[in-house]
Order: C-alpha cells, then structure tokens, then sequence
C-alpha cells in the first residue's frame, strides 16, 4: 500500500491539556499553517472540539480530523474537507499501532518523549510530505527498526545501546 495519492493536512499529538507533543503540517495550499502561531490555533481548536468528543470525526475550518485519545495523549490525523475519512482513519490507525508497537503498548506522554526519534520515525514512515506511505504497522516498525540501526553507537540512547545488548544476549 505505498504511495497513496491523497494529500494529508498533517498529523499531531497533544497532551490532555492540549498541548503540542509532536505536529507535522503537510498543507501547503494556502496559509493557513504558514506559522507555528497558526498551527498551535488550529491545534487548540481542534482539541476543544473533540475534548469531550463521543465521535472520532470533526471538522474545523475547511479541515477534516480524525483522532483517538489514550491515558494522556490525543492523537490527530487531518486533511482537507474533501479528504476521505476512511483513508484519515487508516492513517491515524496506522501511526497509533505503530507508535504502540515501538512502546510495547505503553502510550503516554512520557514514553513518547524518551522515544522520540523513534516516533518522529514513524510519523515519517507513515505519511511523507503529506503522502501515504505505508498503512501496515508492522513494516513502519520493521523500517524504523532498521533505520534506528544505521544510528551511530555515540548517537543512539542509552536504553536502545542496553536493549540491543540484551537482544545480542538473548537471541
């Protein structure tokens, strides 16, 4: 499934105050995200209307979001009006199990900050310049595995030096 050819607004992450954790803007038609002021009012608006949201779909502005919450993280993918929202959810999806996967199902905040190279990884993985890449969790995980791999000893953390350690130990 690479290569996709809709065109994504972006995708981010806040906190449970609706606070900016990770955000990658794609849109470029207009300039409605031109600066981190616009953005960071789109990502409040977005985080008030679906705060106490029951659906998993709003639309804000001229833009259609998707999200999921967990613990304390929301989680948001967003494209045009027009955009299919099967395909937003599919994304969304595909972003959170895999950013699941990379945190052995302990999605919160902290988490994703101690891994973060990771998971900016996997924003990457998942959408590029607001294309789709792959949907599949499994080989986001695979692809960032290995491109975590390819990180010189001197620049990986030191829970990725202990884990492959205990991996080389372990089989």
């Amino acid at each position: 499934s690479s290569g996709i050819n809709a065109e994504y607004g972006g995708l981010c992450i806040l906190d449970n105050d609706g606070k900016r954790v990770i955000s990658k803007y794609y849109d470029t038609k207009d300039d409605t995200f031109a600066t981190v002021k616009d953005q960071k009012l789109f990502e409040s608006k977005m985080f008030k209307a679906t705060e106490k949201s029951a659906s998993e779909i709003v639309a804000i502005n001229n833009y259609t979001a998707v999200f999921r919450s967990n613990v304390d993280l929301f989680f948001y993918v967003f494209g045009d009006s027009r955009e299919n929202e099967l395909m937003l959810l599919s994304v969304l999806n595909s972003l959170y199990e895999s950013i699941s996967m990379i945190l052995r199902k302990n999605v919160e905040k902290r988490a994703i900050f101690e891994h973060m190279d990771s998971i900016l990884l996997i924003c990457d993985e998942v959408v590029d310049g607001g294309i789709l890449l792959e949907c599949d969790p499994n080989s986001v995980v695979n692809r960032v595995h290995v491109k975590n791999e390819d990180i010189p000893l001197s620049e990986q953390s030191v829970s990725q030096v202990s884990y492959d350690l205990l991996k080389s130990f372990t089989g």
